[in-house]
């Protein structure tokens, strides 16, 4: 099956809702996840963000990076995606190796520079209740 497939075999894409300040990486990240059937909403900061989550939008994955600027990390901005969507699945990633984080997060984290297929893994098994 393949990511958003239901079980009935028909497509249902799933949306993600991609944060990072890194316009490269984000656009990049966005083409894979776009390229395995999900939906992606970019956003390049934490202002577009909660826009978005205090929207009406369907949103099935937080997908965000942990060191941003603007005083507003992706830690945080994942706690208030929480205070907002209470059931929102979250899945970090970050280019740095931030020891102890992993007690702060919500959600699995992906080191940057990860090999597409195991990227697009861990979003589909986090999607999938794994």
């Amino acid at each position: 099956m393949t990511p958003g497939a239901g079980l009935d075999g028909i497509h249902s894409k799933q949306r993600i809702l991609l944060v990072d300040d890194d316009e490269v990486f984000r656009e990049a990240t966005a083409a894979v996840l776009r390229a395995a059937g999900y939906e992606v909403r970019p956003a390049p900061d934490f202002r577009l963000a909660l826009e978005i989550l205090e929207s009406d939008e369907a949103i099935d994955l937080f997908l965000v990076d942990i060191v941003m600027p603007d005083r507003v990390n992706g830690l945080a901005l994942a706690r208030m995606a929480r205070l907002r969507r209470p059931d929102i699945k979250i899945m970090y990633v970050s280019g740095y190796d931030l020891p102890g984080i992993e007690a702060e997060a919500l959600g699995p984290i992906i080191r940057k520079q990860v090999d597409d297929e195991a990227f697009l893994a861990r979003v589909a098994a986090l999607l999938a209740g794994q």
